[in-house]
């Protein structure tokens, strides 16, 4: 029996990560399989056909696959060898063909139509009529009405995507991990302190000296401090090159290929393209109105960013520099501004904001919202670099949270939160294992930016969303919203980093102890809106270009399409997308945010509305919103539709200008 199949006597439940080996994992997925395909058809041949012996059986059949996966999908982004890239590429066909098996089984298909025709009668509870009608739009648009060649046709469609997305993620990673600078002792000199610490310690783990990598916060401190020019270029443009290098690694074939299949798949069930099939189950609808939502923020957000273009283009000339103000010296003449206009200096602010630090605020905040403890927990965990930490609320078990902090080679770019377990009822009760994985530069200690403290309290946010889920099915716990609901817990969450009594206590300098200084916390948090025409434009850039992407006819070259949206918008010329199309992950590396890019955006609208419940109140921790909060969203899961679950907490549903009043983009009045 494979380890990964066996009961795991672990504290808590936790997979046996020292006993587990790569190749474990081959033999593990074949028999899950095995055992998950006996179960679905016992359940598609047999006599029963009642809620219970369909959809509940239905949640519990895939439980071996669901562990098995569960475990090294999470290694496998975030700590991959090349065995486990192998295995991921080998079993993206499989997995597709398995799960096109299970919606094209017409005799599951039946049983499941015939209980949703049959729904009135059936004394379903709400929950169990939401999961209902979830499984049944589930194997609507996975083809499950479709007969002979076009149901074959789309099986071949859905594997071919599943594989391209495998391979554009490891291609991503591949030009992540090679790529490096090397510095001169006088550049080196020419930075703070915390970036020596991280070029020396990204470079030590490559057997080099002080290097800069492609790790977003070891290079975009460089951009921001760096006085070298022609070192900013050379890093600015290898960073904007990844997937876009030529050769085996280059992804531009293939987000072209995805795109024409993704069109493919929506014709063959019906849709215009691509954007009105996905958008039909989000909160969203239909691409007009996520156009209609990023227009409104675009106009405001470009007119600021052209007016801050040209402070810093004088700033540029001051220098003694001719030409246009360029990508690779924004970060750089920004920071020099926000230091005279703020007089925040980021090399002095770091100190206050160890990673330590900013863990007791965020665990501290859900204690006072949510009345959540946190005990740290011995591993081994599945790499020497997490943490982990028993989750309790009056001594009753809730979770167990994972931290895997620190950029490393084998890990893949950005933040995110994952499960290795997910929460149920059904079968027993089942408590979730939450994993939160970052980037941030390893130091000792690990220094923080307040953009990295900011995503460590995002991430957190998905995590409680996780760990408070309260539903009977795994299909609908956590997680489990529409893609433009699921970033309010993780946004919103970011609001209680920026309440000044959560700075006062616990952003103390990680030598002395001392709390930041008033003046220095009021600065920063008056500096909040700081530089938003700049983020707000990168962001807005690449969502238009994922949803012009997916609208109407598929572009043969991606590249042309993405320089003509970019030129319509008016893109300023010293701004790019935040995530150009060879290296947009979120949209090409599978389709979970494909034409749903914009979600962060949707989601911010409601998040600024939701934390204003609590301003209102005159208590960032009012104990009774923080009850709603829980009752009616982060506890909810996909119980109910995003939408009336936003109207059971608020009681209305928010307008676009307490967005724009949070990103300081409003006009004065």
């Amino acid at each position: 029996m494979s380890v990964l199949l066996d009961k795991w006597d672990t504290p808590f439940g936790l997979p046996p990560f020292a006993r587990i080996r790569d190749e474990d994992f081959g033999p593990a997925f074949d028999e899950a399989l095995v055992r998950a395909r006996a179960a679905i058809q016992a359940i598609a041949e047999g006599p029963g056909a009642s809620f219970p012996e369909v959809i509940e059986a239905l949640e519990l059949a895939e439980g071996d696959l669901d562990r098995v996966s569960g475990v090294f999908y999470n290694l496998a982004g975030a700590d991959s060898t090349d065995a486990r890239e192998a295995l991921m590429r080998d079993l993206a066909p499989k997995m597709s063909a398995f799960s096109s098996e299970v919606t094209n089984n017409k005799a599951l298909w039946s049983k499941i139509e015939a209980l949703w025709q049959g729904r009135e009668g059936l004394g379903l509870t709400p929950e169990q009529a939401r999961v209902l009608e979830l499984y049944r739009q589930m194997f609507v648009r996975s083809g499950a009405a479709l007969e002979g060649a076009e149901a074959e046709r789309l099986t071949a469609v859905k594997a071919r995507l599943a594989v391209l997305g495998t391979q554009f993620g490891q291609n991503l990673l591949a030009d992540e991990r090679t790529w490096v600078m090397e510095l001169s002792e006088a550049d080196l000199a020419a930075l703070p302190g915390f970036v020596q610490d991280a070029a020396r310690g990204a470079g030590a783990e490559k057997g080099l000296g002080p290097v800069v990598t492609l790790n977003r916060s070891l290079i975009v401190p460089v951009l921001q401090f760096s006085p070298n020019r022609v070192l900013r270029e050379k890093a600015y443009e290898a960073w904007v090159a990844r997937g876009a290098n030529g050769g085996a690694t280059d992804n531009r074939a293939i987000a072209a290929e995805i795109l024409a299949l993704r069109a493919e798949r929506a014709h063959l069930l019906g849709y215009a393209d691509f954007a009105a099939f996905k958008l039909e189950p989000e909160m969203a609808k239909m691409p007009q109105a996520v156009r209609d939502l990023l227009m409104r923020v675009w106009q405001p957000a470009r007119a600021k960013a052209v007016a801050d273009g040209a402070v810093l283009e004088a700033m540029l000339k001051a220098d003694g520099f001719t030409g246009p103000l360029e990508p690779w010296d924004w970060r750089y003449y920004s920071e020099k501004r926000r230091k005279a206009e703020h007089d925040l200096d980021e090399a002095a602010l770091k100190p206050y904001l160890s990673l330590d630090a900013m863990l007791g605020a965020m665990f501290d905040c859900a204690t006072r919202l949510f009345h959540l403890e946190f005990r740290e927990i011995d591993g081994p965990f599945y790499h020497p670099d997490v943490r982990g930490w028993e989750v309790t609320r009056g001594g009753a078990h809730v979770a167990v949270f994972l931290g895997d902090y620190f950029a490393r080679g084998s890990k893949r770019s950005g933040a995110w939160c994952s499960a290795i377990r997910g929460q149920r009822k059904l079968g027993g009760e089942q408590r979730p294992v939450v994993v939160n994985v970052c980037n941030f530069a390893k130091g000792d200690p690990c220094l923080l930016s307040y953009d990295d403290a900011r995503t460590l309290f995002h991430e957190f946010g998905h995590a409680l969303h996780q760990m408070l889920s309260d539903v009977t099915y795994g299909f609908i716990s956590g997680t489990s919203v529409a893609r433009d609901f699921v970033e309010l817990p993780s946004q919103l969450y970011e609001h209680w980093l920026e309440v000044p009594e959560v700075l006062e206590a616990h952003a103390k300098h990680f030598q002395t102890g001392e709390p930041m200084p008033a003046d220095m916390l009021q600065r920063l948090l008056d500096a909040g809106t700081y530089d938003q025409g700049f983020a707000t434009v990168e962001f807005v850039a690449s969502a238009m270009v994922d949803l012009e992407f997916h609208t109407g006819a598929p572009p043969a070259d991606p590249m042309q399409k993405q320089a003509e949206v970019l030129e319509t918008l008016g893109m300023p010329r010293a701004i790019r997308m935040r995530h150009a199309t060879p290296h947009f992950a979120h949209v090409f590396s599978g389709d979970g945010y494909s034409s749903g890019y914009y979600s962060y955006m949707w989601s911010e609208v409601m998040d600024a509305d939701a934390f204003a419940a609590f301003e209102e109140t005159g208590d960032a921790f009012d104990p009774a919103t923080a009850a709603r909060l829980e009752e009616f969203i982060l506890s909810a899961g996909g119980s109910e539709d995003a939408e009336a679950l936003y109207l059971k907490f608020r009681g209305r549903m928010p307008g676009v200008e307490p967005l724009l009043k949070g990103r300081g983009l409003l006009e004065p009045a």
